[in-house]
């Protein structure tokens, strides 16, 4: 329980990062386990067995737990980590945005394209803006992050088609709602392990997740 009294949810419970030292919030963290061999396995979806240990969603804080063997620190035994980690974190942190999004989507809870997306911000419907890091520039500033709301440009237009079940997609929008929350956590993860990749600014008043 916190000291308030009120109990913890899922969401507030806190992990100390094997590299940083600092505890926070699991949404900003990455779980690995020691899988069945010793290998260093990662646990985007939190659901392996095994003790779990933490790193922050850093591509500098996980480049840091492996350099310094911190993962060997962390699981108490001598382990193997995959030379490919990052990549491997990365390719899950994609496809689990990409499902949500997905999912999402089918809920009705979001739209693609860029007429679309731009009568739900202008009517407010509108709570999350993402754009593919790689599409136009000049059409990308046409639109605008919404008020009290979340921006990102983590993905590819190829990984946001996938979503849509689209060859590419360069503007789409969720509304409040349902898996909103979750989305924008886990593509705060996939924009810290892919550092600056993608970044940039949709209209004059973006906020970036």
């Amino acid at each position: 329980m916190t000291r308030g009294g009120r109990t913890k949810s899922r969401d507030d419970a806190e992990r100390r990062c094997i590299a940083t030292g600092e505890t926070q919030p699991k949404a900003g963290l990455i779980r690995f386990v020691v899988g069945p061999d010793g290998t260093i396995v990662p646990d985007v979806l939190e659901r392996l067995p095994g003790r779990g240990i933490w790193v922050a969603a850093d591509r500098d804080a996980l480049a840091t737990a492996v350099k310094k063997n911190l993962f060997s620190r962390g699981a108490k035994q001598k382990v193997t980590v995959p030379a490919d980690l990052a990549a491997q974190v990365e390719a899950g942190l994609v496809r689990r945005v990409v499902e949500l999004i997905s999912l999402t989507r089918k809920s009705g809870h979001a739209v693609a394209g860029f007429e679309k997306v731009k009568g739900w911000l202008a009517d407010g419907h509108a709570r999350v803006l993402f754009q593919a890091a790689d599409g136009s520039e000049r059409g990308k500033s046409k639109l605008w992050t919404p008020e009290g709301g979340r921006f990102f440009g983590c993905l590819t237009a190829d990984e946001l088609g996938l979503a849509f079940g689209r060859q590419r997609v360069i503007h789409g929008a969720l509304a409040a709602g349902g898996l909103e929350r979750r989305v924008v956590e886990e593509a705060s993860k996939l924009r810290g392990l892919r550092g600056t990749y993608g970044e940039f600014i949709a209209g004059k008043d973006a906020k970036d997740v």
